[in-house]
């Protein structure tokens, strides 16, 4: 398959990680913000067969697993009203609220559709004039414009039904945040490609001199990774701190100017709250104030408080929500994805880890998404022996 297999070619990858290895002078780590990254190096076996010169630390990379506990509560509110209709992706469904998912909310009554894209809710909108829908927007960058589009749609159409609940996010104030802790160990990193495709490189590069760290922005292939971290090794080595661009296949220094023009138009930077890492300063965005009409928390047409999950009228509907609530999730206060989140530790140091906890019954959000660390690490960190960069024995895991 052309743009896949040559990316996956096992002797080009052994000869990169021989180099990166012969050219260590001493253990370093590198943290990769990116969950897609993350599962590339857990599948490929390249963690393993770095880690005696190179640690690599997963940061909070998966976008599903960093939206807030209020942002899924607030979904299920909404979702319990008689007359909305909650719009979200599918792999929102089993991230884990306070108390309950949005898959247990829907059993319960709830009123949840997914979607594949913020303009099939615009769609949604339009046909279902009679209910209000409301699109839970989450993501990075990279789905920040899509969201855009969607609303400059429903100015377009003039709809007055159609609202966003937002949970947006940056990735490059997260890495900063992460920085900024006292307990930060972390000697470069690898940059998300496609959250690069969008912004482009200055902000790691402002990031990178502010903090006196090699950042290489890099894609999710074998090769790619390994390109990545040679390049993060070769600037650790020198004692440089600058931004390589690995990607520059996809990635563009001045990124996608459209989809930023795009982003601009709707939305302003602000404060938002990551789960795990708690209020990121700078770390996601609001609507501009031309656009508050459709921003789901504000809008006065679409509140209901005997709707609210918190606050339901019904003891019946009350005793079902404590029922559906299973044993690990009553236990999930103990659930350590926090510091997963933050690279604090690696999935195996949890307690719960493949336990109490797996993709079938997650305590936290990096064992539900397909993006997460513990999922990573579930599926592919018992096999990494066996894995050895060779990407044909995927099918036996």
């Amino acid at each position: 398959m052309k743009y896949l297999d040559e990316f996956r070619d096992r002797q080009k990858c052994q000869f990169l990680l021989e180099r990166i290895l012969a050219n260590c002078s001493r253990k370093w780590t590198i943290m990769e913000v990116c969950g897609g990254q993350t599962h590339g190096l857990l599948k490929f076996g390249i963690e393993e067969a770095l880690r005696d010169r190179i640690e690599m630390i997963h940061g909070p990379g998966c976008p599903v697993c960093v939206t807030s506990t209020t942002a899924i509560d607030r979904a299920i509110e909404f979702a319990f009203q008689t007359d909305t209709l909650l719009v979200c992706f599918g792999d929102m469904l089993r991230v884990p609220g306070s108390s309950i998912s949005l898959a247990q909310a829907k059993t319960l009554g709830a009123h949840v559709m997914t979607v594949y894209s913020p303009l099939d809710a615009v769609k949604i909108a339009l046909k279902e004039s009679n209910k209000k829908i409301v699109f839970m927007a989450v993501g990075f960058e990279t789905t920040v414009p899509a969201t855009a589009v969607a609303i400059l749609q429903a100015v377009k159409h003039q709809l007055a039904n159609f609202f966003v609940l937002l949970s947006h996010v940056r990735v490059a104030p997260a890495m900063e945040y992460i920085l900024q802790q006292g307990d930060c160990r972390i000697d470069g990193f690898l940059a998300a490609g496609h959250v690069c495709t969008i912004m482009g490189t200055q902000e790691c590069t402002e990031l990178s001199e502010r903090y006196q760290v090699p950042i290489a922005v890099t894609g999710f292939e074998p090769l790619d990774l390994l390109v990545g971290i040679e390049q993060c090794v070769m600037l650790l080595e020198k004692r440089k701190s600058a931004v390589s661009n690995s990607y520059s296949r996809v990635v563009l220094d001045s990124g996608n100017e459209r989809a930023k023009e795009c982003m601009r138009e709707v939305f302003e930077v602000s404060d938002q709250d990551w789960r795990g890492l708690g209020l990121v300063p700078r770390g996601g965005y609001r609507l501009r104030e031309k656009y508050e009409s459709f921003n789901a928390d504000s809008a006065t047409a679409i509140h209901d408080a005997s709707c609210r999950i918190t606050g339901l009228d019904s003891k019946a509907m009350q005793q079902k929500l404590s029922d559906r609530m299973t044993v690990v999730q009553k236990d999930a206060i103990n659930c350590r994805s926090g510091d997963v989140l933050m690279g604090r530790i690696k999935p195996q140091a949890c307690p719960h880890f493949g336990k109490e906890c797996t993709p079938q019954t997650p305590c936290g959000a990096p064992m539900v998404s397909s993006e997460g660390a513990c999922a990573a690490y579930f599926q592919y960190a018992r096999h990494e022996s066996d894995l050895a960069l060779d990407p044909e024995k995927e099918s036996k895991l």
